[in-house]
């Protein structure tokens, strides 16, 4: 593969990593550079740089084990609180061009923050977004 990434090549062995979880199409591990203590990452072994690009089973295996995944680190961490994150694209804070999902352990007053930045529709704005997008769903996503 020309664009190998770090998570490929974590993958084919060639760089160490601190392995959670690994089964014949998933694997879990530690953040090299956590937001938190306990922060895991949980990467499809099948190679593609955004969620949209994947076959539906490969993203069906990474979701199968989050809620796993996601418990063990709530319990190792004693954390009350965890955040599931996932980039797609560099607007979107995405630096590794290999799907990931972040399982960041959370508590109160750990200085992360979260901005939720919420707007609204126009009227008919809504309906219109909606069928651009059930439209798109009837192309084949």
């Amino acid at each position: 593969m020309d664009n190998q990434t770090i998570f490929d090549r974590i993958l084919s062995g060639e760089i160490p990593c601190y392995r959670v979880y690994e089964d014949e199409h998933v694997l879990a591990f530690m953040d090299l550079y956590p937001l938190a203590p306990g922060h895991t990452l949980i990467i499809p072994k099948h190679h593609a740089s955004d969620v949209h690009e994947l076959p539906d089973e490969a993203f069906a295996a990474v979701g199968r084990v989050v809620p796993r995944i996601a418990r063990a680190v709530a319990k190792a961490t004693d954390a009350p609180g965890y955040n599931l994150h996932v980039s797609n694209g560099a607007c979107a804070g995405q630096v590794i061009w290999h799907v990931h999902l972040h399982v960041i352990p959370r508590a109160a007053g750990d200085g992360l923050g979260y901005r939720w930045n919420s707007g609204s529709y126009r009227e008919g704005e809504m309906a219109a977004w909606r069928d651009k997008i059930t439209n798109a769903l009837e192309q084949g996503g």
